[in-house]
């Protein structure tokens, strides 16, 4: 997919695809004896520490600590990258800037106790300027060092060459990945994007907006950090590289916003056919960042970038919930779906969008096209869900919003922020989004009091298992409740109200997992005075299926089915075929009488 490569000029450089610099880059390295390893999912294994992988050398941490032995001591990867929580969020500028993702690709090279500064910064040097790879012009790059990074300093002017006066001291060039961890110093290539991007103007480094832009981070690492913030030096000083592949693909496309790339133009071109709007490629100035004029142009951004982040995430098996990863992809998937409002896309779209994603990155990513009808079920049932009480809440936005401004106030109550979150399904970013294009703000304050009333009134006197009674009891207060229809039926269809794992309600469940099904009608006797429960089997939509083991009476009216997901995916209001093991039934009832 994409355009094709061709000898297009941009300056002395070449067009490439984006998938033709990626290649490129991995080739360069291949070449220099650093194996090519595959990305690592998004999903850190055995890092308490991250909630997702946000850096190319998330994959090699005990390798840079000494704690791993990599053999060669050389790697390459073009890594998936998510920065969506913690220190490295970059959600709510997403749409509004031209180079800031939440789902994006790390390209990086790393020397494990091989070479050090001079391998690195040679090794970038080449691979940037030299025709035969990027070919960029050495009169547009300028290097920032550490003050104190004298060595650095020195290979870039006496070694590579760059002329003094474009090697200058940046006190920030000390890189980390997080709070703890290894760290060290840091050398930045940038470019100098031309005039036309500081308004014609000739200005220093480091003024004019995107003029003067990083390209590329090389990092130093020679210590591991501890809680105290303790520098230990590492037994062996290694390289970590990374440069943004988006970034480094618009530049060498001649663009000026990552959006303008290759990758996001077929997706683009699907938001244009279902919504009947154009994408112009607008951006509000620093001084009107709300401009009303430029956003739908934010919506379509905010739409393309949400959907590579979900579709990434689902296939790394990662589904919608209301808490952990999971809840970060429902915030990214519902602020998705909202923004698709400002296009006018009143009916489900989103899986759609998805669906161009995986075309698109599919070749360089198969596990994409392997997964995609899980995918466009998972998408498409979320999308439902939300569809149904999105416009409701909007209605009580804009009314609160009127008020708001009939009074003369500018903050929101943090009462119906909670009730947005808990009746309508709007993640308090999503509510903080709408709010700031009214200029209001949201008493997130309050937000939090009223979410941990409700978390004290789940904890109180409810007497079954403690840790599910925070669902059972919500529930409960509801009026949730089950029909048992089993007296004259041993199979039904029957709707998903709720499912519960771990004593927490979720609206999805994947195979491994275990857990609690209450049904709005079901076959299923429930374990009651003296006669245990039944089991049997449930059967949803794309081949989901469950085995159930128990079943019993919660609150006195719940008919709770104890499960496992055998196989697919299940969600709040599906439709499931319920049907006993009647051999099982019939065994039961001899030995209860």
């Amino acid at each position: 997919m994409g355009f094709d490569s061709a000898d297009v000029g941009v300056g002395h450089m070449k067009y490439r695809t984006t998938e033709d610099i990626r290649s490129l880059f991995l080739d360069f390295f291949a070449q220099r004896e650093h194996p090519r390893l595959p990305s690592h999912p998004l999903i850190p294994a055995d890092d308490p520490t991250l909630l997702f992988v946000n850096a190319g050398m998330v994959q090699f941490k005990d390798a840079f600590t000494g704690r791993k032995e990599m053999s060669p001591p050389r790697a390459t990867t073009s890594q998936k990258c998510l920065r969506v929580s913690g220190k490295h969020n970059d959600l709510e500028n997403v749409g509004r800037t031209a180079r800031h993702h939440t789902f994006f690709e790390m390209l990086g090279n790393f020397s494990f106790g091989d070479y050090f500064k001079e391998g690195a910064i040679q090794y970038a040097w080449e691979f940037l300027t030299d025709e035969k790879w990027i070919g960029l012009e050495t009169e547009n790059l300028w290097v920032t060092v550490h003050p104190d990074d004298e060595e650095a300093r020195g290979i870039w002017r006496d070694v590579v060459g760059v002329r003094a006066e474009r090697i200058l001291d940046d006190p920030e060039n000390f890189w980390s990945m997080g709070d703890t961890g290894p760290c060290g110093y840091c050398s930045e290539i940038h470019i100098d994007q031309g005039p036309e991007l500081s308004g014609g103007k000739e200005v220093p480094f480091g003024e004019g907006g995107d003029r003067y832009l990083e390209i590329w981070n090389l990092v130093f690492m020679q210590y591991d950090r501890d809680g105290d913030g303790n520098l230990t030096p590492l037994p062996k000083p290694s390289i970590d590289t990374g440069m943004g592949l988006e970034r480094i693909a618009a530049i060498v496309q001649g663009k000026q916003a990552n959006y303008d790339i290759d990758l996001f133009s077929p997706i683009f071109r699907r938001i244009e056919t279902l919504s009947g709007k154009t994408y112009a490629g607008a951006f509000a100035s620093p001084e009107n960042p709300l401009d009303p004029a430029v956003e739908l142009d934010v919506a379509f951004r905010v739409i393309a970038d949400h959907a590579r982040t979900t579709v990434f995430l689902i296939t790394d098996g990662i589904y919608p919930e209301n808490e952990g990863r999971g809840y970060v992809l429902r915030r990214v998937m519902r602020r998705a779906i909202r923004f698709g409002r400002k296009l006018g896309l009143t009916e489900p779209f989103f899986a759609t969008i998805c669906a161009e994603v995986a075309m698109e990155m599919g070749g360089s990513y198969p596990e994409l096209m392997r997964s995609r009808d899980v995918v466009q079920r998972v998408v498409h049932q979320e999308e439902l869900r939300f569809g149904r009480t999105l416009a409701d809440g909007l209605k009580l936005m804009e009314s609160e919003l009127s008020k708001l401004k009939a009074e003369g106030s500018s903050t929101l109550s943090g009462k119906t922020a909670f009730t947005l979150y808990d009746t309508h399904g709007f993640p308090i970013d999503l509510t903080r989004l709408i709010a700031a294009e009214a200029g209001v703000d949201v008493d997130e304050a309050g937000f939090e009091t009223a979410m941990e009333s409700q978390r004290a009134r789940g904890r109180g006197s409810w007497k079954g298992n403690q840790e599910e009674s925070a669902a059972i009891e919500e529930l409960l207060g509801k009026g949730v409740f089950s029909t048992f229809v089993g007296y004259g039926e041993t199979e039904t269809e029957s709707q998903i109200v709720a499912l519960v794992v771990d004593g927490v309600q979720v609206e999805s469940a994947k195979a491994g997992d275990k857990v609690e099904i209450i049904l709005d009608k079901t076959p299923f006797y429930g374990e009651s005075g003296g006669q245990v429960g039944d089991v049997g089997s449930l059967v949803g939509p794309g081949g989901a299926q469950l085995e159930v083991t128990d079943t019993v009476i919660r609150g006195g009216q719940l008919i709770c089915h104890i499960a496992e997901v055998v196989q697919g995916v299940i969600g709040t209001d599906d439709v499931l075929s319920a049907r006993i093991d009647t051999s099982a039934r019939d065994a039961t009832r001899r030995n209860h009488s």
